[in-house]
């Protein structure tokens, strides 16, 4: 094999923006890749790597996913023709994963997280998952189990180099 490969299914992705902090704030049960109805000064500014998932979420109303506290600034060369930056972004799924959702986030108190933002072949792509809040005490214990992870693996490590 090459080691230029790219891994299948990954060709011509480029991320722009992620949500680090959703995978230690909530216990994220399934992940959906929806497509993102976006203007063009907004596609311009994505394609320059600017955007913001930090108070992001995911919300249905009137049967349609929107992304909602999406900061993505304003694209300079746009001038009067620019987009208000936490505009409203509506998310594309199929109408069976929509209805899911909202049921699930209805019903169960669960929550849509966006994680990322990135460009597959051209199409601007947000990956969104739902969710579980996660309670103080859920965090110390999964940092405690990666940790003692850590720890087994660098004991391992050094057992093998002697």
């Amino acid at each position: 094999m090459a080691s230029g490969k790219k891994k299948a299914g990954r060709e011509g992705e480029r991320v722009v923006a992620q949500n680090r902090a959703a995978a230690h704030d909530y216990f994220l049960l399934e992940k959906y890749e929806a497509g993102m109805e976006l203007r063009g000064s907004e596609v311009k500014a994505l394609r320059e790597g600017k955007a913001s998932l930090r108070e992001a979420y995911g919300e249905v109303r009137r049967g349609e996913l929107w992304l909602e506290r999406c900061h993505i600034p304003t694209y300079a060369a746009a001038a009067f023709f620019n987009h208000d930056s936490l505009r409203p972004k509506r998310l594309l799924l199929h109408r069976r994963e929509i209805d899911r959702l909202a049921a699930e986030t209805q019903q169960k108190g669960l929550t849509v997280v966006p994680l990322r933002i990135y460009f597959r072949n051209g199409r601007a792509k947000c990956e969104v998952a739902l969710a579980k809040g996660r309670k103080v005490h859920d965090r110390r214990a999964a940092e405690r189990e990666r940790e003692s992870k850590r720890e087994a693996s660098e004991a391992l490590y050094r057992y093998r180099r002697r």
